[in-house]
């Protein structure tokens, strides 16, 4: 039997970049995690970047929420204002 391995995240080679990437290297992730034919060690490994992936997106959403709510809540924005979408540019 072939010993399986995790690819290794973009993001230590700084290609990771915005929200949505992140959001799909989190799902492979968890898909990979499930499999039973990959080494204990590297399910660890694809386990901890999970969570710190998890804890950056949900800050992200935290702050994508808070955005809304201003907009939602303040009469003084005009409307031709582009929103700020750094957050799902660059990191």
């Amino acid at each position: 039997m072939a010993k399986k391995t995790i690819a290794p995240a973009a993001a230590k080679s700084g290609g990771m970049k915005n929200f949505e990437e992140r959001l799909t290297r989190l799902e492979t992730l968890g898909e990979q995690i499930r499999k039973t034919d990959i080494p204990l060690d590297e399910a660890l490994k694809a386990f901890e970047e999970g969570i710190r992936l998890a804890r950056t997106l949900e800050n992200d959403l935290e702050k994508i929420e808070n955005r809304i709510e201003v907009l939602m809540n303040s009469t003084d924005v005009p409307i031709d204002e582009s929103p700020d979408l750094e957050l799902f540019n660059a990191e």
